[in-house]
């Protein structure tokens, strides 16, 4: 559908995934170009992104009975959701630090062990060194208070919301 959209004037667009989780994928900026393939339609160097989600897709309110086992169910597990993520972000982090002062030492007579390599923690990482922004569909104002008090608590910020049903309050 790119010539249509083109055709209609739009030229740019952010992809994001579904609000099925509460921390999604990383999305991508692109620059419609008719022909291109999908790498060649990249913006190089553009903001790095990342979607959260907030809300009744979240904890899976109305997908019937049958998906009724995974979490969070609750608003109160979307917080610990994120709680949860940014907490081992920052231990992910402080083991890398201490492994790279030990690897470092060189009287060491033991080699240390380097950290399993996490990509969904160096993500959160990025969010936390404010190298990655995040775009949050949300709905009710006490989620969205939620997720500004995370941010609050942990150091990070929340860049958009979207959808922002009660935005009003």
């Amino acid at each position: 559908d790119i010539y249509r959209q083109l055709a209609g004037g739009t030229t740019a667009a952010q992809l994001l995934h579904g609000s099925a989780n509460p921390i999604g994928g990383q999305s991508a900026l692109i620059k419609l170009r008719w022909g291109a393939n999908a790498e060649g339609m990249k913006i190089s160097n553009a903001p790095k992104f990342i979607k959260f989600a907030l809300g009744e897709n979240v904890k899976q309110s109305n997908w019937g009975d049958h998906s009724t086992t995974r979490f969070p169910q609750t608003r109160m597990g979307v917080e610990q959701v994120y709680y949860d993520h940014f907490i081992r972000a920052k231990e992910y982090e402080a083991a890398w630090k201490n492994y790279n002062t030990q690897a470092a030492n060189k009287k060491a007579t033991v080699k240390p062990v380097a950290p399993r390599r996490d990509l969904e923690l160096e993500t959160i990482l990025e969010i936390i060194n404010k190298e990655r922004f995040i775009t949050c569909h949300s709905y009710v104002q006490s989620e969205i208070n939620m997720l500004m008090h995370v941010a609050d608590s942990i150091g990070f910020k929340v860049n958009t919301f979207t959808h922002v049903l009660e935005g009003y309050k």
